[in-house]
């Protein structure tokens, strides 16, 4: 998984994985979700990311288990 946060165009990717994007959808607003092409979700992007997260320069993650 890799994370990312472009602060120019304010926009916060998240990739599942380093398949190629074939699609993206906007299910909710604010949500952008990206498929390959037999549809699996590869990742997702927040754009406006300052205005919907504290602090979308500082990303952590915990591990569960």
């Amino acid at each position: 998984m890799k994370i990312t946060y472009d602060a120019q165009a304010d926009v916060l990717p998240i990739l599942f994985s380093n398949a190629a994007i074939e699609e993206s959808d906007e299910k909710k607003p604010g949500i952008i979700l990206d498929f390959d092409r037999i549809g699996n979700i590869v990742g997702m992007e927040i754009p406006d990311a300052s205005k919907r997260m504290e602090n979308p320069k500082a990303v952590s993650y915990a591990v569960a288990g």
